[in-house]
């Protein structure tokens, strides 16, 4: 890969308004550019938002998404991206022969550079779930994409890395959720609209175990151990009825957080992604030490369907 400038940004999305979100994603890539960056990269269903579709109808999931390529959401995030002059990375439902599916997109001008369906769809029982891993070349950087869900499980990551990416984006809707976990839980949303007049209540929240404490558990060892950048990206603010806590950071091949969102509001993180730490990365080492010939279990055939389920309690489809 080359050395390039990339941005993980943040924003408060609103359900089911696509045209809002776009306009956000607009300006806030006009002001990612401005800044330097060379690729901006949004969070998962950043255009239409995410978790307001827990009980839609597969009716009304259709009637929300669209068409990848051709769909309008896909065509304007073209136009931003000529309009700014850089590729954008962005996510939505799309919908192909009747299915679907959390879709996450690159374009760089009218040219669509990667479409990527989450491996592990869940929010709503009629998403289906995407089948392959996708790596492709963007501005001289090879790069993988993992949505969320998918990046809980190692084997996505490595797999990612193992096919040749440098760059993984990791578009997420998380953090603030039920949890047995010690100290999770949900953010009240009084701290939210008080965020003014009171932050420092609410900055405690996004960083203690409810947030960043969660994500520090495992984000920085996606990236050391398989010697990748991580964009991880992230919304912020209510996020249907929840309170997100956007955290949208950028790591490098040794774990460490080499820029992030600190803002209780939208934001942008840009961080200079080199060449060199590739080829410094412990991860690097481990993988060309792998044995593979111990590893068969891990490519047996289940005895039992797999399931994605998320830990917390979702509302039912109709």
């Amino acid at each position: 890969m080359r050395d390039i400038r990339i941005a993980a940004v943040q924003f408060e999305h609103h359900n089911g308004d696509k045209a809002a979100n776009l306009q956000r994603i607009r300006e806030l890539a006009h002001q990612a550019v401005e800044q330097g960056a060379e690729i901006v990269s949004f969070h998962e269903c950043c255009i239409p938002a995410y978790t307001f579709v827990q009980s839609f109808s597969k009716e009304e999931l259709i009637e929300l998404a669209e068409p990848v390529p051709n769909g309008p959401s896909t065509q304007e995030l073209m136009q931003i991206s000529k309009e700014v002059g850089v590729p954008i990375l962005a996510g939505l439902f799309e919908v192909d022969q009747g299915e679907v599916y959390n879709t996450y997109i690159c374009v760089d001008g009218t040219e669509l550079l990667a479409r990527f369906r989450k491996l592990h769809a869940f929010v709503n029982s009629h998403l289906s779930s995407g089948d392959e891993y996708v790596v492709f070349d963007v501005r001289g950087c090879r790069c993988g994409i993992l949505i969320c869900y998918d990046n809980n499980l190692v084997e996505n990551v490595r797999m990612t890395a193992m096919l040749g990416a440098d760059i993984i984006f990791m578009p997420h809707v998380t953090c603030c959720l039920p949890s047995v976990m010690p100290g999770r839980g949900l953010v009240d949303p009084k701290l939210w609209h008080n965020r003014d007049r009171d932050p420092v209540r609410l900055r405690q929240e996004f960083q203690g175990p409810k947030g960043k404490g969660w994500l520090m558990r495992w984000l920085p060892a996606r990236a050391y151990d398989n010697g990748v950048y991580v964009v991880f990206t992230n919304p912020v603010g209510m996020d249907d009825e929840e309170v997100k806590p956007g955290l949208s950071m950028i790591l490098d091949p040794f774990g460490e957080i080499i820029a992030e969102c600190t803002k209780l509001g939208d934001d942008i993180a840009i961080a200079l992604c080199t060449e060199e730490k590739l080829g410094q990365a412990g991860g690097r080492r481990y993988i060309r030490a792998r044995r593979p010939e111990l590893y068969g279990k891990l490519v047996e055939p289940s005895e039992t369907p797999s399931v994605t389920e998320p830990g917390w309690e979702l509302k039912p489809s109709s």
